[in-house]
């Protein structure tokens, strides 16, 4: 078996402790939660969470991944933008202005990010395009 095979699949976004945190004490309030990130209006290309099944998935967006055991998609415009960076969710203090849950907490998601390194690109070339769409997660 090769190095590459025996290594874990190349993650596009992960989350901090802190983020996560924070997702475990909003599911607590809301349930099931899932994320988008888009690169509008409002709060510009901030993640949004949501409860699950109140944001519709549409077929061009992807499907990132899980965060703290939540979907993690972004819409397909801004992935063809961001295709090449690796997300990481994180908090911080101040109130966003949109319709994410954490805003009456005080504080707000953010993306921070990277540029995959060589080797993580030419692993996410092999492993092909991530889903697309709601069925994804």
């Amino acid at each position: 078996m090769s190095e590459r095979s025996q290594q874990q699949p190349v993650s596009r976004v992960d989350v901090t402790p802190a983020a996560a945190a924070l997702i475990h004490a909003l599911r607590d309030t809301h349930g099931a939660l899932m994320f988008h990130q888009s690169g509008g209006c409002c709060d510009g290309s901030a993640p949004m969470c949501y409860p699950a099944g109140e944001f519709r998935v549409g077929e061009r967006d992807v499907w990132l991944g899980a965060v703290a055991g939540c979907p993690f998609y972004i819409s397909g415009p801004q992935f063809e933008v961001w295709q090449h960076t690796h997300l990481t969710l994180d908090v911080t203090p101040g109130r966003g202005s949109g319709f994410s849950l954490e805003a009456p907490e005080g504080v707000r998601f953010i993306i921070r990010s990277r540029t995959f390194s060589a080797d993580e690109t030419a692993a996410l070339a092999a492993a092909g395009p991530p889903p697309r769409g709601p069925q994804a997660a």
